[in-house]
């Protein structure tokens, strides 16, 4: 019990959540269910307006009680063919125009509240993946990490779909289908409240029944979910990675994590479905039950009492009630299935617009940068907060503004994480970072982010051309300061027009490297960050890059990160890292003579030199000694 009322609470706040989205269709979400209620009262008169023609003929007609209908019809042609009556023909122009009216009204409000409907469920579901997607933009790399980029991805295409459909028929059917059960309801008691109870003693099996699908139901589609991001997950790595697949020679390897992820999806889908599957045959026995009921009691009430109980008149209205009322319930039976499917939609749409980033510009955050100097002072990292172990350890760390870092150490020793902590895309556990002597934290986020421009390892290009991918480091750049860049980067030979596809599948991964390093100097940021972000380029590239990079942007601090020493040996200041911590800095002489891990990277890199190196620092320790 405890546990429903949780979900219950848990399913509330969401709806609060994403009620906010609905915004500017506040208007067409309050027409399409005025326009529905109005179409189901004139809906309603119909049958009414029916039983008092009726009526109406057969008095007029002097047709006697317990007089079958059609002799009614027969007796009523026969008066108007013979003797005109123009007070019984009159009457029936009369209610023949008030049930055309009613009924055209009732077919304009319909459209109406289709338009209305159609409007606000579409203009809801356009929001909710606007506020989504703005709110992801606001995310730190710990929020993605937290829910991953394949089930954000699900979250913003089926999660969505299945609310849109679930408003659409709240806003229409959810209100078209009670107000239709409840008036016809209403006039069923009116005509013959003892025949109406059978509706009564239904409605409860119907609803503990409902209440019980319901239960059972939905925990199987919050599994569902969460494989669809699996499934989705093992899509987009299977795209992204396909020329290693191919080159692998995995593709029945794919298929089959593919398949075992789809029949995941299958099964528990089968098994919800199975469960909802019960609705149809319990709302039909309810339903065709109460109907049976219905024609047997009636039937006799009529016989036995001579119509002074119930008229046949009044029984054929009340069958036509019955039939709204049929339709209504098979209408709810379809509301139920939907609002099942998007109640665990609806909060995982509420866990993104509900998550809160982790880094946010502070109140009366620093909005300039003076220069590009850094300082770490004793920083402590991990990813999470559960982990036992720290990713960087008492860092220690002072960088002039202008100065040259390198950075080197083996894979994983947290180089990458290092440089992460400068632009805040991650936050010190303690400890602080400071840049131009103010910390971090104090910074407007948009102002330190300019400030900084990095080359991941990880390059990323854009669909579109090459100007469009360069104009995200300066959108206002001309052409003759990209063409510049691209020059400054060893990549002058692009035609700014010539297309990128997606993630720069049609360019080498040198080319692509190039181009991230010229988009990046295109923003001229106060700090420079390239994290192995020449590894694809050949050394002489590599060290006309360099060049270019003390030349033209020479009061800008660069930090590099690489594996090849020769990439880093003319910085100002080399650091070592080793399992998250500095293990060793200085030049590289000074590196060369005192650190052996140094040493070793050099002599594995650079056999040509090592001999001469070696017994140059080997006569250094014996003119000491």
């Amino acid at each position: 019990m405890r546990k429903q009322n949780t979900n219950s609470t848990g399913f509330i706040q969401s709806v609060k959540t994403l009620s906010r989205s609905i915004r500017e269709y506040k208007k067409p979400s309050i027409l399409a269910p005025l326009f529905v209620a109005m179409e189901v009262v004139l809906e309603c008169l119909i049958p009414w307006i029916m039983s008092l023609l009726l009526e109406a003929m057969r008095f007029l007609s002097g047709t006697p009680d317990g007089s079958s209908p059609s002799l009614l019809v027969k007796k009523v042609l026969f008066l108007l063919s013979s003797d005109g009556r123009p007070e019984l023909l009159l009457t029936i122009l009369f209610f023949g125009g008030v049930l055309i009216t009613c009924a055209f009204l009732s077919l304009l409000c319909g459209f109406l509240s289709g338009k209305y409907c159609a409007i606000a469920s579409s203009g809801f579901a356009k929001n909710l993946r606007k506020d989504m997607y703005y709110k992801i933009q606001d995310f730190s790399f710990s929020n993605i990490d937290k829910f991953s980029s394949s089930s954000l991805v699900t979250r913003m295409t089926t999660d969505v779909t299945n609310v849109e459909m679930s408003y659409m028929m709240v806003i229409r059917t959810a209100v078209r289908s009670p107000f239709m059960l409840i008036f016809s309801l209403t006039m069923s008691f009116i005509i013959n409240a003892k025949m109406a109870l059978i509706f009564v003693c239904t409605t409860p099996l119907l609803a503990i029944g409902l209440i019980l699908i319901m239960s059972r139901a939905i925990p199987f589609f919050n599994k569902i979910f969460k494989k669809y991001d699996k499934l989705n997950e093992s899509v987009e790595e299977n795209i992204k990675g396909m020329r290693v697949v191919k080159s692998y020679v995995r593709e029945d390897f794919e298929k089959q994590k593919f398949e075992k992820a789809s029949s995941n999806v299958k099964n528990d889908f089968t098994r919800a479905e199975k469960i909802i599957a019960l609705n149809t045959p319990l709302m039909n026995f309810c339903t065709y039950g109460s109907l049976i009921a219905i024609y047997v009691i009636g039937s006799m009430m009529i016989i036995n009492s001579k119509e002074t109980l119930l008229k046949w008149t009044e029984l054929q209205s009340f069958m036509s009630y019955s039939f709204q009322m049929l339709m209504s319930l098979m209408m709810l039976s379809m509301i139920f299935v939907t609002f099942i499917m998007s109640t665990a939609s609806a909060k995982r749409i509420a866990e993104v617009l509900n998550e809160q980033s982790t880094i946010t510009s502070p109140e009366n955050a620093v909005k300039e940068i003076k220069d590009g100097s850094i300082e770490f002072s004793n920083v402590n990292f991990k990813y999470s907060e559960k982990s036992e172990h720290l990713i960087l350890q008492d860092v220690n760390l002072k960088i002039e503004s202008g100065q040259t870092i390198g950075i080197i150490g083996s894979t994983g020793s947290s180089k990458s994480t290092l440089v992460s902590l400068i632009p805040r895309l991650y936050d010190t556990l303690s400890g602080s970072v400071k840049i131009s002597g103010v910390d971090v934290k104090d910074y407007d986020l948009d102002t330190l982010r300019d400030a900084v421009a990095m080359v991941l390892q990880k390059n990323v290009l854009f669909s579109g051309s090459v100007r469009d991918n360069m104009k995200w480091g300066n959108k206002d750049a001309t052409d003759e300061q990209i063409e510049q860049v691209l020059r400054l980067a060893q990549i002058s030979t692009f035609n700014l027009d010539k297309h990128i596809e997606q993630g720069g599948a049609n360019v080498s991964g040198g080319q692509k490297q190039r181009l991230c390093i010229a988009r990046a100097l295109l923003k001229q940021p106060k700090i420079l960050i390239l994290d192995d972000s020449t590894s694809a380029v050949d050394t002489k590239t590599d060290a006309l890059i360099r060049k270019a990079l003390k030349e033209y942007i020479p009061s800008t601090t660069k930090i590099i990160i690489a594996q090849r020493i020769a990439s880093i040996q003319d910085a100002d200041n080399i650091i070592i890292l080793d399992g998250g911590k500095i293990s060793a800095s200085g030049t590289h002489d000074e590196l060369i003579r005192t650190n052996e891990i140094y040493q070793e990277l050099f002599y594995s890199q650079n056999n040509a030199e090592s001999n001469s190196v070696k017994q140059k620092i080997l006569a250094e320790k014996e003119g000491k000694a």
